[in-house]
């Protein structure tokens, strides 16, 4: 199903899904900001090359329709949570998680510093983010790989990943939903969107890839062609995505059928540009 683009609320054009009870999300086009050249024009990336000036003006045209200031991350291709309610960021170990940082040490309010245009280097190192309270906006970017929301069917837990080959193969899926279910664990139904990224027309890559998922899960060559007798290999991350949730017990499941290389009008593509912007996946719960 290819996601909904909405062009209308305060001229910021944006991609969803399926409406969630109690849960609202999207994730930004490259349209509709004040960055210019390979950033224009919504960029919303501090560590792109563009002009933080600009960067800043984005970030407050997004903060305009949110009901909080977003809870950015430091992202690092990795597996780690940030659980945006206790301000600590959860590392797996083996079948458990333990906090990185301890309690108070950072909280939602200090990760939300880089939108007034303070340094990332405040934001919490992690790739994922919980929240079951109404007032914290998670937040991910992306350029090509996968964004994607995790939440309860009850719509009163949240989650955000940032999932591209690296993160999807050290699992943090996986972890953003044992996160949520150490939090949360009543709670039996799941459902998850994964936004806009590359598809597999277009990514190519090489063996080190496909023998990441393979080595650990053997189904996961079904998401795989071959090029060049086995040396390249074209991944489908959304369909790698999709693999890991429902094996987590993820029971609805929605892609948005939206690639960022395929339509450079609309997304940024990290891939297909090189220097280039990030668009933005915010989620919260509704009051």
């Amino acid at each position: 199903m290819r996601a909904e683009v909405d062009v209308k609320a305060q001229e910021l054009a944006v991609a969803s899904g399926l409406p969630w009870l109690g849960v609202h999300y999207f994730c930004t086009t490259r349209q509709g900001g004040g960055s210019a050249h390979t950033w224009a024009s919504l960029n919303l990336g501090l560590h792109t090359g563009d002009d933080p000036e600009l960067v800043a003006f984005n970030r407050q045209k997004l903060r305009s329709r949110l009901p909080g200031e977003p809870v950015w991350l430091r992202q690092v291709h990795g597996s780690d949570v940030f659980d945006a309610d206790r301000g600590v960021v959860m590392t797996a170990r083996g079948s458990e998680f333990i906090s990185d940082l301890p309690s108070g040490e950072l909280d939602a309010r200090d990760a939300c510093v880089a939108n007034a245009g303070m340094p990332e280097a405040m934001a919490p190192e992690a790739d994922a983010a919980i929240t079951l309270q109404p007032e914290n906006v998670l937040a991910i970017m992306t350029a090509d790989c996968l964004p994607v929301v995790l939440a309860s069917a009850d719509g009163t837990a949240l989650g955000v990943a940032h999932a591209g080959w690296r993160g999807l193969a050290q699992g943090v899926l996986e972890n953003t939903l044992a996160a949520l279910r150490q939090r949360r664990p009543d709670v039996n139904a799941w459902r998850a969107w994964v936004g806009p990224g590359i598809n597999q027309a277009h990514f190519e890559v090489g063996d080190e890839v496909y023998q990441a998922f393979v080595a650990h899960d053997a189904a996961s060559a079904l998401y795989f062609v071959s090029k060049e007798g086995g040396r390249k290999w074209l991944a489908d991350l959304p369909s790698l995505a999709r693999h890991k949730l429902a094996k987590a017990g993820v029971s609805h499941i929605e892609l948005s059928g939206e690639c960022t290389y395929a339509r450079p009008e609309l997304y940024f593509s990290y891939r297909r540009d090189g220097v280039t912007g990030r668009l933005a996946t915010l989620a919260w719960l509704s009051q």
